[in-house]
């Protein structure tokens, strides 16, 4: 058995549709990207359920918290920075080690995980995707590495060479970030936000209001503009703030359509729906309607929406716009929306009902329905699952639904040994 493998590749496949659960606060995080490692290492070491929820809710208070205090994408580097000592501290909760043990498994985490933010600029490879899978790899080996008595770079955050000093704001800056105490209840896995649509969170709200708005435009061929008026991470992120030509690009990679807001609200505007596959297909994106409306389509930074983005109340905190559409007569259409209908203040909140439609969604055709059932049976009964029982926590694709295998060309490892 290799749990870090196994966190490895379900990891990518988690992160592969870009659906599962953000938080936005200083800098950016999908938290739920610490469930593949934390799940491939209880199975290895036969850990119950409860020891598994355990670790998750370890891992998203440390997530959050760093999220909330340091900002890692104005200095350039990319968040998964962030991501690996939550990791690491979720796996060090789950498995019961010392805190010496988990204090250094961090180290060693954070110390391997900074890179930078190229891998969301440009034209967006498949490494996107597969950049908090490497990170849970990382932090499974800093575990095991921590568990035998490794010590690691430190101290790691304040160091004279080290992160603050070298990759934040400088040797002199300071850095408050905030933990429960022993104890006080861990409610940061509740301050997260889900996605209903498979697209970058801060695109959520702009769909549901091309859905809104897309009755009131009797002809789309009439629109001469479409200006978003949106937070300046919106703006440099995914809009036109980010000076990336693939975001306007129709033969670019579903990673970046992904991250082209223009895309995304061009589509949504069209069909009034979107879906994980389709709304991505080339075929959908090289339509000639959609590139004419998608280049008509821009992004502001509005200073209001900017400082929404930020504001600390979770009531007037919001991740949305408000669109102008220009007509060819000179009339203007505009709309608004603060957060998505998804969310917990929006029109429609998640709640049960939502997740497991969201869920059956994603197996539709893919998994057999009586699997399906079995699988989403056992997440609810997580906390009394015993050890042992953590494999029913992995859910069974038949062979004939997985299609052709895909090209394999030779690299290092499938080169023969030779005398």
């Amino acid at each position: 058995m290799h749990a870090e493998w196994a966190a490895w590749a379900n990891g990518t496949a988690v992160r592969e549709l870009d659906m599962h659960d953000t938080f936005l606060a200083a800098d950016y995080a999908h938290p739920a990207d610490s469930i593949p490692p934390l799940l491939a290492v209880a199975q290895q070491c036969g850990r119950s359920g409860a020891d598994l929820l355990k670790g998750i809710v370890a891992s998203y208070e440390v997530h959050v918290a760093l999220v909330k205090s340091i900002c890692l994408h104005k200095h350039k580097v990319d968040h998964i920075a962030h991501l690996g000592p939550a990791q690491a501290a979720g796996l060090g909760a789950m498995l019961g080690l010392e805190v010496e043990e988990i204090y250094q498994a961090i180290q060693q985490a954070v110390h391997v995980c900074i890179t930078s933010r190229q891998s969301r600029k440009g034209e967006i490879s498949s490494w996107k995707a597969y950049a908090p899978a490497h990170s849970g790899k990382l932090a499974v080996e800093a575990v095991d590495r921590a568990m035998r008595g490794e010590t690691s770079p430190s101290p790691i955050y304040e160091g004279e060479d080290s992160v603050i000093a070298r990759f934040l704001d400088g040797p002199e800056a300071e850095y408050l970030v905030m933990l429960p105490e022993d104890d006080e209840p861990r409610r940061a896995i509740l301050e997260t936000y889900t996605k209903e649509h498979s697209a970058e969170y801060q695109a959520q709200a702009l769909i549901d209001l091309a859905f809104d708005l897309r009755g009131k435009i009797p002809d789309r061929e009439s629109i001469e503009s479409i200006r978003i008026f949106t937070s300046h991470h919106t703006h440099h992120v995914i809009g036109t703030g980010s000076g990336d030509p693939q975001k306007f690009d129709p033969s670019a990679s579903r990673e970046t359509l992904d991250h082209s807001v223009m895309y995304i609200f061009a589509v949504a505007l069209e069909d009034g729906a979107w879906h994980h596959v389709r709304s991505y297909a080339p075929e959908r994106a090289s339509r000639p309607e959609t590139v004419r409306l998608w280049r008509k389509i821009e992004t502001v930074e509005d200073p209001e929406w900017t400082s929404r983005y930020h504001d600390p109340d979770p009531a007037r905190k919001a991740f949305g716009a408000r669109v102008e559409i220009r007509m060819g007569r000179g009339e203007t259409i505009i709309g608004e929306l603060c957060v998505a209908h998804a969310h917990a203040r929006g029109r429609r909140p998640f709640a049960r009902p939502g997740y497991i439609d969201k869920y059956r969604g994603l197996v539709d055709g893919i998994v057999e329905p009586s699997e399906a059932d079995r699988f989403l049976d056992a997440c609810v009964r997580l906390p009394d699952l015993m050890p042992g029982e953590l494999d029913r926590l992995t859910i069974e694709v038949p062979v004939d639904r997985l299609g052709p295998p895909g090209p394999h060309p030779e690299g290092i490892f499938s080169c023969s040994t030779h005398a």
